[in-house]
């Protein structure tokens, strides 16, 4: 093959290479960057996961929103959830679109993951986040924390969410108006 074809076709290659995971950073750093921030209220989960020691796994309350019929809405369907702000200031769907809502930052991408019918039709929805990753050494006592805060009434745990455009990344966990880093230190200064 002739080399004036190869190098351009190789140059190319590398672009493109470099191109898609420097794009994925630039999108997550903007919504870190130019998000809305949202509290979403987390609920315990299930003892952890052995293999899963660099992250804590999230769960929400706000994951349900009561419609008018089941028909519209299937399990694994890709829907939009509309976001508002309740009194106590965590974040709650106030609505689900089949379609992208544009020109409003109030809003993530989320899948359903199932459709109760009982006396009320409730969708209940996945959102794209449930992890929040830290430091490896921190990240078992971090969800040991979690849990024992979501489980106590006495205790306010949530997670910071940034939401820009569809897109949400979890900046925080807060358990108690401290981030979590914080409030290992002040309660397990052992740890360190």
């Amino acid at each position: 093959m002739n080399k004036t074809i190869l190098v351009p076709a190789f140059i190319l290659m590398v672009l493109a290479q470099w191109y898609i995971p420097g794009s994925m950073i630039y999108q997550s750093e903007k919504v870190l960057t130019d998000g809305t921030v949202y509290k979403f209220k987390t609920a315990p989960v299930d003892p952890n996961d052995p293999f899963r020691g660099k992250y804590i796994t999230l769960f929400f309350n706000a994951n349900t929103l009561v419609v008018d019929s089941a028909y519209e809405w299937s399990m694994g369907d890709q829907a939009y959830a509309i976001l508002e702000t309740d009194s106590a200031g965590f974040a709650r769907i106030q609505g689900l679109s089949k379609v992208e809502i544009k020109g409003q930052d109030n809003y993530i991408n989320v899948d359903i993951d199932y459709v109760q019918e009982d006396s009320m039709t409730t969708v209940f929805v996945r959102y794209p986040f449930d992890r929040f990753y830290m430091e490896e050494t921190k990240a078992p006592l971090a969800e040991q924390a979690y849990n024992e805060a979501a489980r106590d009434t006495n205790q306010v745990a949530y997670a910071l969410v940034m939401v820009r455009n569809g897109e949400a990344m979890v900046k925080d966990v807060i358990i108690d108006d401290l981030p979590i880093t914080e409030w290992i230190k002040k309660n397990h200064p052992n740890q360190e």
